[in-house]
C-alpha cells in the first residue's frame, strides 16, 4: 500500500523546507524591528471560541471534534480568536498598546484552490489596546516592510485600503436599511471581481431604490484620489460620514508621512467578508495574474468583549505563506534553494580523511556548517559534490597538512586558492584569499 499526504496538505521537502523558512525568517525579522512581540496557543480551541466570533455556520468549515468528555474542539482555522482570548485573560496586566505578532500552523476544512490549502502557515500582526489612525497605518506599513524586504517594488503589488465605518456610514445616509448592510457589503466586496455589468445585476437584485442603486454603483468605482472625491461628495453634510472620511485622510497622511502612500490606494470595493470588521479594512494583491487578495485585515474594536474580556480596540491582519510563495513565485523573487553547506572539506589522499573529521568538527564548533563526502573518492569527484552543494569555499586535506599543518583553501565564487595553516583557517575561514 502507498501512501500520500492529505489532499490540501504538503510534505516539504529540503528545497520547499528552505523557502519556507526564508519566508518565515523573513516574517520574524519585520515583526520584531516594527516592535512586535511573538506568541503562540494552543493548536486547537473551543469549538464555542469560533462560534462566538463568526457564527455557527463556521462550523462547517472546520475540522473539529470531541474529547472523551464530550467537549467540543476545532483545530485553530486562524488566530485572531486565539489573541483575543489571551489578551482578555490578562487585559489589566498588559502594557498598551499591545504589539503581538505569530507564525502558526492552521487549518481549514475547505476546498483546495490555488493560493488556498487545507493547512497552511499564517503570519499574524496584531495592535491591541490602541483606536488611533497610527496603530492603522503602523500594520498597513508593516506588510508593506514585509512585501519590499521581499525584494518586490513598489510597482509589483498594492495595498488597497478602506472603512467600514465610513461605508456604513454612507448607507445610513442613504437610508439604507442596516439589515441590508451585510448584503451591500458582499456585493461590493465582489466589485473587483466581476465586470460592470455583472455588478450591475448583483446591485440591482439587493432591491434598493434607484437612488440608493446609483450610490451603490458610484461606490463599486470609487478608487484612488478621484475615489476619495467622489466619496466626499456622497457624505456632505453628514457628520459621522464626514468624520469617517477625516479619519481616513489621516491614515493616508500618515503612510505618505511614513514612506508607503506609492503602494497604497483608496478603494471603496475592499469590504473584507468577515464581520467583525468595524473600521479601516485593507488588503493586498500581487500585479501578476494571481486574482485574489494576498494579505488582509483590518480594525476590529469589540471582538474582546465578544469573548469576555474588556472593550479593546484592535487592529491587524495576516497572510498565509501559501499564497506568498505563489505570487512571489510568480514574480520571480524567491531565492534559490541552497544546502547551507559554507565549507566542505576534502581529503587529498588516502592517510587525510581522520583529519578532515577532525577539521570539520573545529569548524562546526566554531558555528561553520562544514561538510564532506562520506566516500572515498577522486579529489575531482569530490569538488564536483562541494558544487552540488553550493560550498562557500573548499578545503583541501593532504600531505602538506600532516607535515607543515598547511591546508589548500579555495574561494568557489571567486576562483581564488591559497594555502593557509590550520590555525588561521580555524580563525577565519572565510578570510580574504591571495592570487
Amino acid at each position: 500500500m502507498r501512501f500520500q499526504c492529505p489532499r490540501g496538505t504538503r510534505d516539504f521537502y529540503p528545497a520547499a523546507m528552505a523557502t519556507r523558512n526564508w519566508i518565515f525568517d523573513l516574517w520574524r525579522r519585520v515583526s520584531i524591528r516594527n516592535g512586535f512581540e511573538e506568541y503562540d496557543g494552543p493548536i486547537f480551541e473551543s469549538l464555542d471560541l469560533y462560534r462566538v466570533k463568526s457564527g455557527d455556520e463556521i462550523v462547517s468549515e472546520l475540522f473539529s471534534f470531541s474529547d472523551r468528555g464530550d467537549r467540543e474542539f476545532a483545530i485553530r482555522p486562524e488566530m485572531t480568536p486565539t489573541i483575543a482570548r489571551m489578551v482578555a485573560a490578562r487585559a489589566n496586566g498588559l502594557s498598551k498598546p499591545i504589539k503581538w505578532f505569530s507564525l502558526p500552523r492552521l487549518c481549514r476544512a475547505e476546498r483546495p484552490q490555488r493560493g488556498r490549502l487545507r493547512e497552511f502557515f499564517q503570519w499574524n500582526i496584531d495592535i491591541l489596546g490602541d483606536a488611533s489612525a497610527l496603530a492603522d497605518a503602523e500594520c498597513i506599513f508593516v506588510a508593506a516592510d514585509f512585501f519590499l524586504a521581499t525584494g518586490l517594488t513598489q510597482e509589483q503589488f498594492v495595498i488597497k485600503i478602506n472603512s467600514r465605518g465610513l461605508l456604513a456610514a454612507i448607507l445610513e445616509h442613504g437610508d439604507v436599511d442596516p439589515s441590508q448592510f451585510r448584503a451591500v457589503y458582499a456585493v461590493l466586496d465582489k466589485r473587483d471581481k466581476v465586470d460592470a455589468a455583472a455588478f450591475g445585476k448583483m446591485v440591482d437584485e439587493l432591491g434598493l431604490t434607484a437612488s440608493q442603486r446609483d450610490t451603490l454603483i458610484s461606490l463599486g468605482e470609487a478608487k484612488g484620489a478621484e475615489g476619495l472625491e467622489t466619496v466626499a461628495g456622497l457624505v456632505a453634510g453628514h457628520a459621522e460620514g464626514e468624520g469617517r472620511l477625516a479619519d481616513l485622510r489621516d491614515l493616508f497622511a500618515l503612510l505618505d508621512t511614513m514612506g508607503v502612500a506609492d503602494c497604497c490606494r483608496f478603494d471603496m470595493g475592499v469590504v473584507r467578508g468577515l464581520a467583525y470588521y468595524t473600521g479601516v479594512v485593507f488588503e493586498a494583491f500581487g500585479t501578476g495574474g494571481l486574482q485574489r487578495a494576498i494579505c488582509g485585515g483590518g480594525r476590529y474594536d469589540n471582538l474582546l468583549k465578544e469573548v469576555g474580556g474588556p472593550p479593546m480596540s484592535g487592529v491587524g491582519f495576516a497572510t498565509s505563506d501559501v499564497v506568498i510563495e505563489d505570487v512571489l513565485d510568480e514574480l520571480n523573487a524567491l531565492p534559490e534553494h541552497t544546502s547551507g553547506i559554507e565549507v566542505f572539506i576534502i581529503d587529498g589522499d588516502a592517510e587525510s580523511f581522520d583529519t578532515v573529521l577532525s577539521l570539520a568538527a573545529d569548524l562546526r564548533r566554531r558555528d561553520v556548517a562544514a561538510s564532506f563526502s562520506y566516500k572515498r573518492q577522486a579529489v575531482g569527484k569530490q569538488f564536483k559534490q562541494a558544487s552540488q552543494k553550493n560550498a562557500r569555499r573548499v578545503v583541501i586535506v593532504d600531505e602538506k597538512t600532516r607535515t607543515e599543518k598547511t591546508v589548500s583553501v579555495k574561494d568557489m565564487a571567486a576562483g581564488v586558492q591559497q594555502d593557509v595553516t590550520i590555525a588561521s583557517l580555524l580563525a577565519d575561514p572565510f578570510q580574504p584569499l591571495a592570487q
